[in-house]
């Protein structure tokens, strides 16, 4: 009786009594049964699922990042450009000839140099969030014209920094953070990790995300409570400028290169999965495990139907169908 009732105490600190985390997670578990069951021949391969842990990370941090922006009832249209922005910059640092010429030799200089690049990269990150918090908090321009507006001037950014074409040619160590191995397990997964788990205890265990929480649910409310609104939101997009650029790293050190326009689709795909996970677009209510459970869902859904050579299209479409198909079961669910 005891050993169930901590079986059944770990479930529900896990699930934090949010039934729509256990409906992630029962629909996760069918898509994963039917691709498997359709395909089991290549979906059930060891090589897919190493794919996965590659590739996931970089739009899981996203998805992360919109999440976060959404709990006080905004938005950030700018991530991907940020993400792009900031590997961008550190491609032009690894260019400049003495950067250059000390990764070539090798040795200390290479670790140190990568180092700084990851620095440059999550200080544009976090500046190009500081940028979004203050139009918003303290011009109180709406955040989807506001994030609109600071995306296009990030993207333009990055086309001049590029002057069109990739920077391509990073280098090893900098390529080993989106495609290498820590103890046996992708690295790129291993900081999805350590992203998620820093997030979800900021938001769960600390001021911030309590008052994100009740800035969202009830701005006035929050306002007679004493907390500093302007403060939070400044904060909120602060961290989603950073996240952004852990992304960007990531992508760049998986191709190999950085682009303006790479990652393109991540944008409406991060607002998908962050609203499937249970995360109010209104505001108020978003959970990490919500948003790693959707991802993991269409991850799934994605690579199965690719495996059955299913057009990009046809994808799409599903995912789409996913949305609506969980909006409506919710609302099903709380009319009951």
């Amino acid at each position: 009786m005891t050993a169930k009732a901590e079986e059944k105490s770990l479930v529900q600190r896990l699930l934090g009594n949010d039934a729509s985390i256990a409906q992630l997670a029962v629909i996760t578990v069918v898509i994963f049964v039917l691709m498997a069951g359709l395909n089991p021949d290549k979906f059930l391969r060891y090589y897919n699922f190493e794919s996965i842990t590659y590739i996931m990370p970089e739009l899981g941090i996203l998805c992360i990042a919109m999440m976060v922006a959404m709990l006080t009832g905004g938005i950030d249209l700018s991530i991907v450009a940020i993400a792009n922005l900031a590997a961008i910059t550190a491609g032009v640092y690894f260019r400049h000839p003495v950067v250059a010429e000390a990764l070539a030799a090798g040795g200390v200089g290479l670790v140190l140099h990568t180092a700084m690049g990851v620095i440059i990269a999550l200080l544009v990150g976090l500046a190009a969030g500081l940028v979004n918090g203050v139009l918003i908090a303290r011009l109180r321009i709406i955040p989807i014209l506001a994030t609109l507006g600071t995306g296009q001037v990030f993207a333009g950014l990055a086309l001049v920094l590029t002057g069109g074409p990739a920077i391509v040619g990073f280098p090893q160590t900098w390529n080993w953070i989106g495609t290498g191995k820590l103890l046996g397990v992708a690295t790129p997964f291993w900081i999805l990790i350590v992203v998620a788990s820093v997030v979800a205890i900021l938001l769960r265990r600390t001021h911030l995300g309590v008052n994100l929480m009740l800035i969202g649910t009830n701005a006035r409310a929050a306002v007679f409570a004493g907390i500093r609104s302007s403060r939070m939101i400044l904060y909120s997009y602060a961290l989603t400028g950073l996240m952004a650029a852990i992304a960007g790293i990531l992508l760049s050190g998986r191709t190999n290169s950085a682009k303006a326009d790479f990652g393109a689709s991540y944008l409406l795909q991060a607002v998908l999965i962050a609203v499937l996970g249970g995360t109010n677009p209104a505001g108020g209510k978003g959970r990490v495990l919500g948003v790693l459970l959707a991802l993991v869902a269409l991850m799934f859904l994605s690579s199965g139907m690719q495996m059955m050579r299913a057009s990009n299209f046809l994808i799409d479409a599903m995912w789409g169908g996913f949305l609506v198909l969980v909006i409506a079961i919710n609302y099903l669910r709380s009319s009951k």
